[in-house]
Parts: C-alpha cells; sequence; structure tokens
C-alpha cells in the first residue's frame, strides 16, 4: 500500500523506504533556479573499497538524506531525495554525491553526483494548496546511480562543506522489488479515468487540488494509444510526502506549454478522495506502492518515461519533448 506516513528522523540515518521530502519551513525561498550536479573529481574515488571505507574520509556525521522513491530497476535510475538537518529543516543547496554497494560486503561505486530540482512553478501554475503548505517540498536532489543487479544495495552520501566532507547513510535500495509496474518501454495498461463531464463539473470528487487543475479533460482509455499522455497520479490535499502539490502543479505548467499536443491527465488516489476508502482501481491497475508517479506516454501507448516522486518542470518539459516532437 501508499507510504501513508512521513518518516522519523534520526541524527544521520533514515529508514529505508521513506518517502517525506517535508521539511518543517527551514528551506531557503530566495532558491529560484536549479542547480548543476558538482564534479564528480571533487569527490573521492570508491577504489574498489567499502562503502563504509569511503564514508570514512569524512570529518563530520552529514544530513539526513530521505530517499524520495522506492522503486528501482537493473541498470541507471533516477535517484531522487531530499536532504534535512536533523532538525527537519530542508537543505536546498548542499553539494551531495552518493555511494552504492550490493549487499553487505559488496565494493563501493561512485561517486554520483546530484543535481538540484527546483519545483518552483511561474506564479500562476502555483495552487493553493502548495502555496499555503509550509511543509510543501520546493526542491528535490536527484542523481543517477547504475545498479549492476537485481537485489540490496546499500547507499551512503558525501556532503561537501567547504574543505570538509560530511557522511550520512541512507536506508537500502531493494532493485527489482517492484516489477509489476509499468516501465519505460512497456504498453501502458488501458484504464478509465473519471472526467469533468463525468462528475457533471464537480471537480472536487476527482480533484483534491485547490483549485482543481485542467487536466479532467480526458479519459485515458479513449485516448492511449492515438496521441501522447501524460498520465500524473497524486493527491496534493492528501499527500504525505508533500510532493503531491508541487508535482500537479508542475504539470499543469507543462499542460500550458504542450496541451495541444499531449493528452495531460491527473488522477487521484484514494476512493471518493479518502485515505479510509482505500486506493482507486487505476492506482491499482498501475500497481503503484508510492506516490506521485509521473508517466509520459507516446502516441503508440508505450511509457516513453516514468518519474517516482518529484521532478522540475524542466525534467518533465524535457520528457514531453521526446513524446510530441
Amino acid at each position: 500500500m501508499l507510504v501513508s506516513s512521513p518518516p522519523r528522523v534520526a541524527a544521520g540515518l533514515l529508514a529505508a523506504g521513506a518517502l517525506a521530502l517535508a521539511g518543517c519551513g527551514g528551506s531557503d525561498d530566495d532558491v529560484d533556479a536549479s542547480q548543476p550536479a558538482p564534479e564528480a573529481a571533487s569527490f573521492p574515488a570508491a577504489d574498489g573499497r567499502s562503502l563504509e571505507q569511503v564514508l570514512s574520509e569524512a570529518d563530520s556525521e552529514g544530513p539526513v538524506i530521505s530517499p524520495a522513491g522506492q522503486v528501482f530497476r537493473k541498470g541507471e535510475n533516477r535517484y531522487a531525495f531530499g536532504a534535512f538537518t536533523t532538525g527537519r529543516e530542508q537543505i536546498d543547496d548542499a553539494e551531495v554525491a552518493l555511494y552504492v554497494a550490493q549487499g553487505a560486503n559488496g565494493e563501493a561505486q561512485g561517486p554520483f553526483p546530484a543535481r538540484v530540482e527546483s519545483l518552483e512553478t511561474e506564479p500562476q501554475f502555483e495552487s493553493r494548496t502548495t502555496a499555503d503548505d509550509p511543509d510543501s517540498a520546493r526542491t528535490v536532489y536527484v542523481a543517477d546511480v547504475p545498479f549492476a543487479a537485481d537485489g540490496e544495495w546499500r547507499i551512503g552520501a558525501l556532503v561537501r562543506d567547504g574543505e570538509s566532507l560530511q557522511a550520512s547513510l541512507v536506508g537500502s535500495a531493494v532493485v527489482g522489488k517492484f516489477a509489476d509496474i509499468p516501465h519505460v518501454g512497456d504498453k501502458a495498461p488501458s484504464v478509465h479515468t473519471p472526467t469533468a463531464e463525468e462528475v457533471g463539473g464537480d471537480l472536487s470528487r476527482i480533484d483534491t487540488r485547490v483549485p482543481p487543475d485542467t487536466m479532467h479533460e480526458d479519459d485515458l482509455a479513449d485516448v492511449l494509444g492515438k496521441e501522447p499522455v501524460v498520465l500524473t497520479f497524486a493527491t496534493p490535499a492528501l499527500c504525505q510526502s508533500r510532493v503531491c502539490g508541487p508535482t500537479a502543479d508542475v504539470a499543469e505548467q507543462v499542460k500550458s506549454e504542450y496541451g495541444d499536443d499531449a493528452a495531460f491527465i491527473h488522477m487521484e488516489i484514494y476512493n471518493e478522495n479518502s485515505i479510509d476508502k482505500g486506493l482507486r482501481p487505476q492506482v491499482r491497475a498501475y500497481n503503484l506502492p508510492t506516490e506521485p508517479w509521473v508517466f509520459v506516454i507516446d502516441e503508440n501507448g508505450r511509457i516513453a518515461e516514468s518519474i517516482e516522486g518529484a521532478a522540475s518542470p524542466e525534467a518533465l518539459e524535457k520528457a514531453v519533448q521526446e513524446v510530441t516532437g
């Protein structure tokens, strides 16, 4: 089932599978742009050492690194995460590199430097749901991490603070655990998605965003395989990770540019928008263990990109460009 509560933070270590990217008011509102990844050469090379040996190069304990997803596959993965102080304040501009090792005794691989993606949208696309939530995520760190095989991979991070390094342990990734989730190259499952017409214009029945977005014009079953589709699974008002609001805002902004070239569909998570009533059948059809998700689907009905968690407007726009030409 979906992650339904934020993680409990301990100094330097966060439970595996945690999904929260939200801080508690510590983000810098002046951060207005994504930041490129630091140079890999500015971090120690793994050089066949263990993960513990690599992290031992640090001068002190680092911030809490909170993974933004649970689904990883063999090959290169978009590994998104948040960085926080032990007081749960979000850190927006750290220089971070990840290291991974297969199992308890595997050799460390890395560094894999992380870029910072801003989740800020243009003002007209920021919902009240996002604007009024002091815990709403504003940035996400993203590293491109290759996993060579299925199974458990242990993860650590080095954070550069001037001339010193800080080390953080991260929850393990279990690669290949969620094999039933549609992946890039797969045919997207064809399911009915409710439309504005179906609910008589009462969008509050199918959208927890305030105000409701405009991504309820098309039924996925009608457009799949006929035109490109951007399918967003998110519940802005009920999302415990505090990422769904920004994710819907980002999709709404990208729709303003590409809405004539692709169908944009927002699918809520819970029946009757109530956590107690369980997952909507569309979420079950896609076998999603977390939220939010965005699937970018080409005109032939095949998934061209899948994004678990948050992504910047630029990242989503790039994926949409690939299917709209």
